[in-house]
């Protein structure tokens, strides 16, 4: 993220974490989560990146569900990194036209409504 973001703007900001992965080694600690991330390509050839948000009266720490689906159910770490499941995931993760974040259409929900990037939709 340093490439797209300034210390000022990560702090306070409000952001999705994919937690239960397995520990990575950062510069100075290790890393127990992924923050998601939208992204699109720019005329110059880089790149265009901003925070998948929950909206601003979604409870700290809420569990994500996806809009049409059942709640999810928590794997345990070692399962998620043997079975590669968020790698899989991956791929279905989009933004909308209106730039909410969905996995294979079905939106990123809070009990206070979808998560959304900024400006990146499609």
């Amino acid at each position: 993220l340093r490439p797209h973001f300034t210390l000022e703007q990560m702090q306070g900001q409000r952001l999705l974490v994919v937690s239960n992965l397995k520990a990575k080694n950062l510069v100075k600690f290790k890393s127990h989560g992924m923050v998601l991330c939208a992204a699109a390509a720019t005329a110059d050839g880089g790149e265009k990146v901003e925070f998948v948000e929950p909206p601003a009266d979604a409870k700290i720490g809420e569990v994500v569900t996806f809009e049409g689906l059942p709640p999810p159910e928590p794997w345990p770490q070692s399962q998620v990194e043997k079975k590669k499941v968020f790698a899989a995931c991956m791929d279905g993760m989009k933004t909308t036209e209106d730039c909410v974040a969905a996995w294979n259409g079905h939106a990123f929900m809070t009990s206070a409504g979808p998560c959304k990037a900024k400006s990146i939709a499609g």
